[in-house]
């Protein structure tokens, strides 16, 4: 019988593999056609079949998980990126030009693009995270935070910013960097996963149960991430995509529900921080609504990312020690 169960679970885990590896090539070619032919063979699954397989394991149609990615990303270039015009991001998008783009809009949002756009400045939206339904905007600079003028680190010409929260008596440093292409495996879950430590536990659980055997945990050279696909403040929780990864060789094979993917390099803001799990939230709000603003940077299209530096267990304190790591451009 466990032989049974496990070969039952390696065929799962396949599947969850495949569908995996249709999200990623989808998140990586939105602005071109995405027909059912094409995702069907990146899955290696027949056409007449894929559909179907797709619905029942992420639970929306194919369609409809395309063109909720297209029109949660369009929601994030318009405000992080006001240079570009609605027509532009359509075709970033993959909309056949502004009129496409406006009906998704008016579906999802019930407003035009431009409403959003005007209406997310006015508010003072966080740079990246558009305001979504029932969220308050924050549009004052905290009286409890200090953000110091930059300087620049000796030995290097990297920016450096200092956050003092005089509340909690934190400390945070901020540092614009260049970061390398990484290469990882990953282990994904779809679905909520605020303050859940068992949850990342489980995927953290599985992914090195994957990689010791494999001669793939070589600290401290390994990095450990957790990389977010999605905006907590535009996708439904039960629709959000997280993965935890560790830095493998390029040439490393995926293996059953194990995924392998770039996260990209170029400039980051990466914020360091020592926390409680339950602080992750006032963490990432500290950067992306307190830094941010001030800091004469908006967020770029590209992932953002946690590098987890250490085991919480073996903390005397308990604590997270992480790098909050966000792609940046000059504003």
């Amino acid at each position: 019988m466990t032989d049974t169960n496990g070969r039952s679970q390696a065929r799962r885990d396949e599947y969850v593999a495949r569908i995996n590896r249709v999200m990623d090539y989808i998140d990586r070619h939105l602005d071109e056609p995405l027909n059912l032919k094409t995702l069907a063979a990146v899955a290696d699954f027949s056409p007449f079949h894929f559909h179907r397989i797709f619905s029942a394991m992420v639970g929306e149609t194919l369609n409809r998980f395309i063109q909720r990615i297209r029109v949660e990303k369009a929601a994030v270039l318009l405000v992080s990126d006001t240079r570009k015009t609605i027509t532009d991001v359509a075709f970033d998008c993959g909309y056949s030009g502004s009129a496409a783009l406006s009906r998704a809009f008016r579906e999802t949002f019930d407003m035009s693009p431009r409403q959003w756009r005007t209406r997310s400045a006015s508010q003072g939206s966080k740079i990246g995270q558009p305001v979504g339904k029932n969220r308050h905007i924050r549009n004052k600079k905290r009286k409890d935070i200090d953000i110091s003028l930059r300087y620049h680190e000796p030995g290097h010409h990297n920016l450096t910013w200092r956050i003092h929260m005089t509340t909690t008596g934190m400390n945070v440093n901020v540092e614009v960097k260049e970061l390398e292409d990484l290469h990882v495996a990953y282990v994904r879950h779809i679905g909520p996963y605020k303050g859940d430590v068992a949850l990342f536990k489980g995927l953290w659980q599985r992914l090195m149960t994957w990689a010791g055997p494999r001669g793939l945990l070589r600290f401290p050279e390994t990095q450990c991430l957790s990389v977010y696909h999605d905006d907590p403040n535009l996708t439904d929780e039960s629709r959000l995509r997280t993965d935890v990864c560790i830095s493998v060789p390029a040439d490393t094979a995926a293996d059953g529900e194990i995924g392998t993917m770039t996260v990209p390099g170029g400039t980051f803001a990466v914020a360091h921080f020592e926390i409680d799990a339950h602080q992750y939230e006032e963490a990432w709000n500290l950067v992306m609504g307190d830094w941010l603003p001030e800091s004469g940077y908006q967020c770029d299209d590209r992932l953002c990312f946690e590098r987890c530096l250490n085991n919480p267990e073996e903390h005397p304190e308990g604590k997270h020690i992480v790098d909050i790591c966000i792609p940046v451009r000059p504003l």
